[in-house]
């Protein structure tokens, strides 16, 4: 089925307990784009860089089946930049500079060849960028699934509320799950969180694993416990990737199926945290993908021995 996704293509500049980068690849749509490459291809991507985005990198996505068509690139321009340094227990960072460059004014395209869009991932972007593409679709994706985060409930709350009413599913973490309802108890939370328009929810919460929430349903998926975490960028758009790229796959949006989709989801992101940026999400075995999907069973699996 057809995926397109949306989301800045980026640098970032990266320090944590384990070492350091320069400028690397990032960005949410080549996260999301190269996680949900190993469940569907074509993946669609609606995004902009500048004339500084290498052109190897390009060929990289293209390599994993990323369409590019929907790419701007500014000839004159730069990429959007992004350095963070983190902290000693990898949950929480500071921000040390953000050049927004040409995500600042990005007005996005939607091909022609994208309309045929069964699947949308809109990633943390301008909710007025997102609400863009969704009006920009001749047709209504089967669906659409958003992250956001804190900053735009901060400085743009009304704009995001109307964008909220034109989604099915929502992703965000914890934190931010308790900002935008006001409610500390996540099931709270997502009651009202739902009643803002979207039928689903996925909670995020790190190492401690994810929640689904749909209507009076929930799912609880564990964690991984990893021997090392390096870097946590791109995570949580590691994530939804797999997440959006089952579902794709499997074309199937029923609650049950999207527990699923979360253990793919997990399973994905749990690779990108072991090596600075995308570099463990490039040209990953299916055989290690398959072997850690089984470690998230195995989590979650037991026979309670009660005889009826």
């Amino acid at each position: 089925m057809s995926l397109v996704v949306v989301g800045s293509m980026a640098f970032d500049a990266i320090e944590t307990p384990f070492g350091k980068t320069d400028k690397i690849l990032g960005g949410a749509a080549t996260y999301i784009s190269l996680a949900s490459s190993y469940f569907v291809e074509p993946v669609k991507a609606i995004s902009v860089v500048g004339n500084d985005f290498e052109q190897r990198d390009i060929a990289m996505l293209e390599d994993h089946g990323v369409d590019m068509e929907g790419v701007q690139v500014k000839k004159d321009e730069k990429s959007f930049f992004w350095s963070g340094r983190y902290h000693n227990d990898m949950n929480s960072r500071d921000t040390l500079v953000t050049e927004l460059n040409v995500l600042g004014t990005f007005d996005p395209i939607v091909p022609d060849s994208y309309q045929d869009c069964s699947y949308l991932m809109l990633g943390n972007l301008s909710p007025d960028v997102q609400r863009l593409v969704v009006e920009r679709l001749k047709n209504r994706p089967k669906l659409v699934v958003m992250d956001t985060m804190n900053f735009w409930m901060d400085v743009a709350l009304d704009s995001l509320h109307d964008t909220l009413k034109l989604i099915d599913v929502l992703v965000i973490n914890d934190e931010e799950a308790r900002q935008l309802s006001g409610e500390y108890s996540l099931k709270k939370a997502a009651q009202k969180i739902m009643a803002m328009g979207p039928k689903y929810l996925v909670i995020k919460k790190g190492e401690h694993g994810a929640l689904l929430f749909h209507q009076h349903e929930v799912f609880s998926a564990p964690g991984l416990p990893l021997e090392e975490v390096f870097d946590p960028t791109g995570a949580g758009d590691t994530f939804a990737g797999g997440f959006i790229g089952y579902l794709a796959l499997t074309d199937d949006i029923s609650f049950n199926n999207m527990k699923r989709a979360i253990i793919f989801g997990s399973a994905l992101a749990s690779f990108c945290v072991e090596k600075f940026g995308p570099e463990k999400l490039i040209n990953l075995p299916q055989e290690e993908v398959d072997a850690r999907i089984q470690q998230f069973v195995a989590l979650s699996h037991f026979d309670l021995g009660v005889e009826a």
